[in-house]
């Protein structure tokens, strides 16, 4: 049996000064009704963003930006996938954005995908706004499978990013579920150890009743260092520790 997440809560309210005090770190719950109306380019550049963060300084990225939604046309998917391949092999020597010929490529097979999924739900966003997050390891798999390089962390940090109710396995986060009585790897890869999270944040929101991105969050405020209050999770997420807290 693993721990109850009233035992984790205490954790993280001892560790954050309180009970108040770890509410106030709480994202806003997410909202469906702002997830539906995504448009389809936010979706797409924020795939973008994720994929060229990955592995990367996120501070460099961001101070780019204005150059990547240039060079990508204000991310449209319908102008994207429309372009010959010169276009593309051009962005590969572009010093607006950051020029790396596979993560530029991918905004090509994203665009694709963004299309696809539009024509299929209506909008990206609409597709993901009626995916429950007790099933997030189905969405992953999706991710991984028609996307361009939204894989493990990066597919997850683009939920979050976008605003879909999730957990992200951040380093923190799997150590609390290791050190909670889940038996699942230091490097959750597997689809079996996937599962296992999957139902572990499926019986801590039926107990709690708490959106899965507070749990993801009270669980890194749980455990290993404590990183200062103020900290945002995807400053912690940025960092080598790959911590949510």
């Amino acid at each position: 049996m693993t721990t109850s997440f009233a035992v984790i809560r205490a954790r993280a309210e001892q560790r954050k000064g309180g009970a108040a005090a770890l509410a106030a770190l709480m994202p806003p719950a997410p909202d469906p009704v702002a997830l539906t109306a995504l448009a389809d380019d936010r979706a797409l550049a924020e795939m973008a963003r994720r994929a060229f963060c990955a592995g990367f300084a996120w501070r460099v990225i961001d101070q780019k930006w204005p150059g990547f939604e240039a060079a990508f046309l204000g991310f449209q998917p319908a102008a994207l996938v429309h372009q010959p391949d010169e276009f593309w092999e051009k962005l590969a020597s572009d010093a607006r954005i950051v020029r790396n010929s596979p993560k530029i490529l991918s905004v090509r097979d994203n665009a694709r995908f963004a299309l696809d999924i539009a024509r299929e739900h209506g909008s990206f966003g609409r597709f993901l706004a009626a995916w429950p997050s007790a099933d997030e390891a189905g969405l992953l798999l999706l991710l991984a499978k028609r996307g361009g390089r939204l894989g493990g962390l990066t597919g997850q940090m683009l939920l979050r990013s976008l605003g879909w109710d999730g957990f992200v396995l951040s380093q923190d986060v799997v150590l609390c579920l290791r050190d909670a009585g889940l038996d699942i790897a230091a490097d959750v890869k597997s689809k079996s150890d996937l599962a296992k999270v999957q139902a572990q944040f499926n019986a801590w929101a039926a107990e709690t009743g708490l959106p899965y991105v507070h749990l993801s969050r009270i669980c890194a405020m749980s455990i290993g260092d404590n990183y200062a209050a103020r900290e945002r999770a995807e400053t912690g997420l940025g960092r080598a520790g790959g911590s949510e807290a």
